[in-house]
């Protein structure tokens, strides 16, 4: 008869198991992570130049906003910029955006925040 616990062999097998599934998550979801259309990439790029640009500076120098240069965001992780645009910074003029842009929407601003400067 079997017995109800598992042998030294399978917890090794399930811990191997379970290490490759942790691992590989991440590479799953980036995987997951599409670009936006053309068409919406343009959109979103203007709507950092023009809507972010009219406080953080069109060339990102700051302005009424804060600074947007990578010197200056590279303390910031890429999930502490995407909650600031999602949610704005209460206090400050910087509004939430969360509910006119998708996650997409705001995953690819990230990325082009941290990849260009005009």
């Amino acid at each position: 008869m079997p017995t109800a616990r598992p042998t030294h062999e399978r917890r090794r097998r399930a811990a191997a198991l379970a290490l490759v599934a942790l691992l590989a998550a991440p590479m799953a979801l980036a995987a997951g992570a599409s670009e936006p259309t053309p068409e919406r990439a343009a959109a979103l790029k203007r709507l950092l130049d023009h809507d972010c640009g009219s406080c953080h500076g069109l060339t990102r120098k700051g302005g009424l906003g804060s600074p947007l240069l990578p010197d200056r965001l590279a303390a910031r992780s890429d999930a502490d910029l995407a909650h600031v645009i999602r949610n704005g910074m209460p206090g400050t003029p910087m509004p939430p955006w969360g509910s006119l842009l998708s996650d997409q929407d705001v995953d690819f601003l990230v990325r082009e925040i941290r990849r260009s400067v005009p």
